[in-house]
């Protein structure tokens, strides 16, 4: 968070307080679940372990295309794979790494249009009535 001096004293700016949800998409980039919000600062493995989402997605048999942030989730999660220091990747690794981003473009997509709504962006409320927003916001997603 951005400060600023007032009179020789730091001070935080007002800004709106971020929140975190889990999302689960379809291959096609229709949303099918958002978990209950969460406080911004929390890493999205964090709140998919919060939520148990791999390991219910594993014992559904649901493969799980991740982005970097899921590394080391488990190995039902597919991620890309890592450069390794003072190193690069091979062709093949690359390959498969271009082939894991194209696969989650939809779902990228759908997080974008939920990013898209104006409460997502100027909420100031608690995360528990954020997730009753979230809640209103899939119903109306999913009639759209």
């Amino acid at each position: 968070m951005p400060k600023t001096k007032v009179e020789g004293k730091k001070t935080a700016k007002k800004q709106p307080a971020k929140k975190s949800a889990g999302k689960k998409s379809t291959p096609a980039g229709r949303t099918l679940w958002l978990s209950p919000a969460l406080p911004g600062r929390t890493h999205d493995l964090t709140a998919a372990r919060t939520h148990k989402i791999t390991r219910i997605c594993e014992r559904q048999g649901v493969p799980v295309l991740a982005d970097m942030a899921y590394i080391g989730a488990g190995e039902w999660v597919t991620t890309p794979k890592r450069r390794p220091p003072q190193g690069e990747l091979t062709t093949t690794e690359q390959t498969v790494n271009r082939a894991l981003s194209a696969a989650r473009v939809p779902v990228e997509r759908a997080v974008a249009r939920l990013k898209s709504w104006r409460i997502f962006r100027r909420a100031r409320c608690s995360p528990n009535r954020m997730t009753s927003i979230t809640k209103a916001v899939l119903t109306l997603e999913r009639h759209r």
